[in-house]
């Protein structure tokens, strides 16, 4: 990923190198990067990238049959719903609760595993900004390889201030991060309570530990694996849902669809080296955890996995290598659209 890209604008006039959203008279979406003498084409006429270029954000233009498409520059959670996926991405919904709970300011140091298609790792990319910096580790390299493509397609390179590790965060993050360094760490992955001790190791006092989770054994175990430690605040739990409205004159009324589980949201703080946490006095419930409560809400797992869970045993669905090298050619098309000898136009759908 080494060729070096027109740097879209972020507001102004339209320029060669920026990606611009046209939705159509069926309200149908089409992403395009501008380049010289290119073209977009569908089945009510064309449009020349030419014309678009110079007009501010939020134009109406007409095509050559006459039909009327708005041009805006699309969001950030335009792309990460439009773009190529290797791995289920973080909905936008649970990125900007991620960005929010954990406090990710510009400069911060962040740690996030793992990268999947680079959703997240746009979010936190724009969070810490120039000055702040993002490590990301990912266990598989082809999801590595679709998350940059992604990223470069959007920055129109791969940022400066972001590094991509291959490999388990267990063994990687003492290799990358000093102890004490990391202001932030942002846990996507299969089983966050196996690096619960790594994860504690690299935060500095005060910073902040985040896990996205999607099932409630995983809740369950992440949040009891935290508590054991003795290294953290006691932990929050959550989930974000978002309901639409339809809203026309006086038919205003709860939209039929909406965005409803997606994942939960685990947060806590590292304490201070030598600090116990002062329990909470409570009386002891049925819901208590112990160690032999994993074999009941577990199924069966396989004793020849190194960390004893497997994808299968948490529900996680796979995708097909053939999947997934379609994804990585999808993504990586999104980057060769940014240079003057590619496709004129991207649909993104």
């Amino acid at each position: 990923m080494n060729q070096q890209l027109p740097v879209p604008s972020l507001s102004g006039p339209f320029v060669h190198g920026d990606r611009v959203q046209l939705t159509g008279p069926k309200n149908r979406m089409n992403t395009i990067t501008l380049i010289h003498g290119g073209e977009f084409h569908s089945h009510y006429g064309m449009i020349r990238h030419d014309d678009l270029v110079g007009l501010p954000d939020g134009s109406v233009v007409t095509n050559t049959g006459g039909e009327h498409y708005l041009a805006l520059r699309p969001l950030l959670s335009d792309f990460v719903m439009s773009m190529p996926r290797g791995a289920a991405i973080v909905y936008p919904k649970d990125a900007a609760q991620i960005v929010s709970l954990a406090d990710i300011f510009p400069g911060a140091q962040v740690v996030e595993a793992g990268v999947g298609s680079g959703a997240l790792t746009l979010h936190l990319l724009r969070a810490v900004g120039p000055a702040g910096q993002l490590h990301s580790f990912e266990r598989r390299e082809e999801f590595s390889d679709i998350a940059t493509a992604n990223v470069a397609a959007f920055h129109g390179e791969v940022p400066a201030n972001w590094s991509v590790t291959v490999g388990d965060l267990q063994a990687r993050l003492p290799e990358r991060c000093p102890d004490g360094s990391i202001d932030r760490v942002v846990l996507d992955m299969l089983a966050p309570w196996e690096c619960v001790t790594e994860v504690a190791d690299a935060l500095k006092p005060g910073g902040v530990l985040i896990c996205y989770v999607a099932t409630v054994t995983q809740l369950s175990r992440v949040v009891e694996e935290v508590r054991r430690s003795g290294r953290f605040t006691h932990p929050q739990a959550n989930e974000t849902l978002v309901r639409g409205w339809h809203v026309e004159g006086l038919a205003v009324r709860p939209d039929h669809r909406m965005v409803a589980h997606t994942g939960f949201l685990v947060t806590a703080r590292k304490l201070a080296d030598g600090a116990v946490l002062p329990q909470p006095k409570r009386r002891a419930s049925k819901g208590d955890f112990s160690e032999d409560d994993v074999a009941a809400w577990t199924p069966d797992l396989v004793d020849d996995q190194a960390d004893g869970w497997t994808e299968e045993a948490i529900g996680q669905r796979q995708k097909s290598d053939r999947v997934l090298r379609k994804k990585l050619r999808d993504a990586q098309q999104l980057v060769q659209a940014r240079s003057a000898d590619s496709n004129p136009e991207t649909d993104l759908g």
